[in-house]
């Protein structure tokens, strides 16, 4: 949830985008009556292996392909990058290219139809579908209802690693039941090591990458679809409960209350230094640990590697499922609605589009840990030069039987936002199960009374 400082900040910066220019791009060449200028705003861990490298590549390219088009690039990251976002939107000044998600952090910009229609772009290019996974080419997986950007992949976004050095250390084997977990705090406590690390301090990061697995299996399948039909309530028990066993886990010390103040960069680093033996992110996060192209290092060295599994999270007793994960469509490109129909920067906007959701970059971005499933269908892996957590992540489909939804992208924020800063004070130990499902409750009643066409939708 936004905190009140975060909503002045949004606030300023919207004054500032209303006022200036689009800030900080890459401009290679002077703007002239024969060029278009495309204005692009990138999501970009610059710490990231590889990651500065291959954006610098990707664009420089485009643009080398493409005389007549300077682009104009904002590199952001993690809050920054949506708070940024967010001031644009409200400010009328949208990017024209932009890194957006399929719902969840950028419902608003699906909800008020700021991205454009795709679809006629898609069905002029021969074959275009063909060479995607299906899902990714299915406008009911995207807020909009319509096509609205072109997904890079399918997102797991609750992947758990387990570091088998750490394990072998203090004697123990991987734990296939939370009861085995718990048994295990004592022990690698006493040899000096967290058992599972997860880097809380970004509120989206718990209920993510950990919640929403955690709800679907206390909910089962397809649960979020009884919340829109009425048949489920959030303060009902399977909900309650399942907020509580998150609760449980800090009691239990099998998550450090110290995680809340973990940044979401520090856990690969944390985890590469084996100062934990199980870790919990996204499985994009696999990119944070492979060689830098560039370096020639990575956080996790290639023979290390070969110690890390990469599964889901053991059997939880009383849930109605185990053996399952969040799967979601992955992020990827749009288009403002604001671009002119028929103009050259509509061509162009739609060429870079396309181009970065294609081949070449979808293998070089397989290859480089950005995309662990992507959804292009034509990419040969055989001849891709993968790590072993590369490999690894690439099988986690083979871990788990059933995929449940991920909150933030079936929800609206009204009501993920809660249960994100609710998950904050279970963690602290200053709200139970109960009291963090009557406030989302609340927030969902109040949801539907605004919005009285917007449910049952899914």
């Amino acid at each position: 949830m936004f905190t009140k400082l975060r909503v002045v900040g949004i606030l300023i910066l919207t004054l500032l985008v209303a006022g200036s220019l689009f800030a900080g791009g890459n401009r290679n060449a002077a703007a002239s009556d024969t060029t278009t200028t495309i204005r692009v705003l990138y999501y970009l861990e610059a710490s990231a292996p590889n990651a500065i490298a291959d954006a610098d590549l990707w664009f420089n390219t485009f643009q080398r392909n493409n005389p007549g088009v300077i682009i104009e690039r904002e590199n952001l990251f993690d809050d920054a990058y949506h708070d940024k976002m967010r001031a644009y939107a409200a400010a009328g000044q949208l990017p024209d290219v932009m890194y957006v998600w399929p719902s969840g952090r950028s419902d608003y910009l699906h909800d008020q139809k700021l991205l454009k229609d795709l679809t006629p772009f898609i069905n002029r290019e021969s074959n275009f579908r063909n060479n995607y996974l299906p899902l990714t080419m299915d406008p009911s997986q995207q807020q909009a209802g319509y096509m609205a950007m072109i997904p890079q992949g399918i997102t797991t976004t609750h992947a758990f690693f387990t570091n088998m050095e750490v394990l072998n250390a203090a004697g123990l084997q991987p734990a296939r039941t939370y009861a085995d977990l718990v048994a295990q705090v004592p022990v690698l406590r006493a040899a000096g090591y967290q058992t599972v690390l997860i880097p809380a301090e970004s509120e989206w990061v718990m209920q993510s990458c950990l919640f929403s697995m955690v709800a679907g299996r206390f909910c089962g399948a397809n649960w979020e679809q009884k919340i829109y039909n009425g048949t489920l309530k959030f303060t009902d028990a399977s909900f309650v409960n399942a907020l509580n066993f998150i609760r449980q886990m800090y009691q239990d010390g099998v998550i450090s209350q110290a995680a809340v103040g973990v940044g979401y960069g520090d856990g690969p680093g944390m985890f590469a230094n084996n100062q934990g033996a199980y870790y919990i992110d996204g499985d994009w996060r696999v990119g944070a640990f492979i060689t830098d192209a560039d370096t020639g290092q990575a956080l996790i060295t290639p023979a290390r590697q070969n110690s890390i599994r990469i599964g889901v999270f053991p059997d939880i007793p009383g849930t109605a499922i185990n053996s399952s994960s969040s799967v979601i469509l992955g992020v990827g490109y749009a288009m403002s609605a604001a671009i002119p129909a028929g103009s050259e920067k509509e061509r162009l906007a739609w060429e870079l589009v396309k181009y970065l959701t294609g081949k070449e970059v979808s293998q070089l971005r397989t290859e480089h840990g950005g995309t662990p499933t992507p959804s292009r269908t034509d990419l040969d892996f055989n001849a891709m030069r993968l790590e072993p957590m590369q490999r690894a992540v690439g099988a986690i489909g083979n871990t788990f039987t059933t995929s449940t939804s991920v909150i933030d992208g079936v929800l609206p924020s009204e009501v993920y936002e809660p249960i994100n800063s609710g998950l904050i004070q279970l963690a602290l130990q200053r709200q139970t199960g109960a009291q963090v499902a009557a406030t989302v409750q609340t927030a969902w009643e109040a949801y539907k009374r605004a919005n009285p066409n917007a449910y049952p939708a899914r």
